[in-house]
């Protein structure tokens, strides 16, 4: 499953902080995982952070104190902050957390130690309650943005696109739960949800579209979209209900 390729630019800017890492706190860590869109075609190398999972060998107050420092120094260079995390806490949250160890799972690059989250086992009925509570709860988020945005088109399409990258991991969820292997494209996890759910999904092509190309659109057709996008998230609601664990 976890046949990804690490973004050229992206490898090269991370290889001076997995050098700091190695060199400095090898003996403390298990392995190490590239995550997220520089495992992409979505990557930018000019705007897009380079994420990344570090996994303890245990968990230890001292390490992250001394490895607090780095975070400013690599920011600056597109470096996010790693997730730090244990073998033992992974095993222990995926029933809390399976849209996320989902999207960890499609989506990682073992650079150094044992691969932890190819095999993971996510069980549909923990996936199935987090998709309907996630759908839910963006439900309400759609609804008070339009509110709060009072007629601002610059602030209903900065909430559209702004929060639209969150929904990808969720749509791979969607799609899993209909039992097909979600894709690790944007694009094409937008084709296969439409092919698996029924639900047409033009509008969130559109939105991944306009925030790749910083799109501008008028106040007739966000209000077009957003009645779109409104419906095609309560659709998927009703649907992921309906589903058997």
């Amino acid at each position: 499953m976890n046949e990804v390729k690490v973004d050229d630019n992206a490898e090269a800017k991370f290889k001076p902080f997995l050098d700091v890492v190695l060199n400095n706190y090898k003996d403390k860590i298990d392995s190490i995982h590239i995550i997220g869109s520089a495992l992409t075609e979505d990557f930018n190398p000019k705007t897009s952070d380079i994420n990344s999972i570090l996994v303890l060998k245990r968990f230890d107050l001292k390490f992250l104190e001394d490895f607090a420092p780095l975070g400013k120094k690599f920011g600056k260079k597109q470096i996010s902050s790693p997730l730090i995390m244990t073998s033992k806490y992974v095993l222990s949250s995926l029933d809390v957390f399976p849209i996320e160890f989902l999207t960890i799972k499609i989506l990682h690059k073992t650079i150094f130690g044992e691969d932890i989250f190819n095999d993971l086992k996510i069980k549909k009925s923990d996936l199935r309650h987090q998709c309907e509570r996630e759908l839910k709860v963006k439900l309400i988020g759609i609804r008070q943005g339009y509110l709060s945005s009072s007629g601002s088109k610059k602030l209903i399409a900065d909430g559209f696109i702004s929060s639209f990258s969150g929904y990808i991991a969720l749509f791979r969820g969607l799609i899993l739960l209909f039992e097909k292997e979600p894709p690790k494209q944007n694009k094409e996890v937008l084709t296969t949800l439409q092919d698996v759910s029924g639900v047409n999904t033009d509008v969130f092509k559109m939105i991944l579209k306009a925030k790749k190309e910083k799109t501008k659109f008028s106040i007739e057709t966000l209000n077009t979209i957003f009645e779109d996008y409104y419906q095609a998230i309560e659709k998927l609601g009703y649907i992921t209900d309906a589903i058997e664990n």
